[in-house]
């Protein structure tokens, strides 16, 4: 019992980690054009993650020039990030953690 209690306390602490880190990545790089729930120069993340997979978040993060078009976009401003993949994963993971909110 006491392995299974120190283990998940770990899992925990864990996740919350990741999670403070996507908030991190997305305060550095997103802040500036991208809020939660509320429109700034793009949309905000609540409306992405209901429109968006993981896979067509990271692309565009990516690769914005070449992806909007294939989003129904006219054109794009966003800038190209260079992420690596820790950090893809926790941005997207950070953005599709607004699935639903308002």
């Amino acid at each position: 019992m006491k392995i299974f209690s120190i283990l998940l306390l770990l899992l925990t602490t864990s996740l919350f980690a990741d999670a403070l880190t996507g908030k991190k990545i997305f305060q550095t790089y997103c802040w500036g054009c991208h809020h939660q729930t509320a429109m700034a120069f793009g949309p905000p993340f609540n409306q992405i993650a209901a429109k968006r997979t993981k896979v067509e978040i990271k692309a565009y993060i990516v690769s914005p020039k070449s992806m909007y078009k294939a989003f129904g976009y006219k054109r794009t401003v966003m800038t190209q990030l260079h992420l690596n993949t820790k950090e893809l994963n926790l941005i997207s993971d950070y953005i599709l953690s607004y699935r639903g909110k308002k």
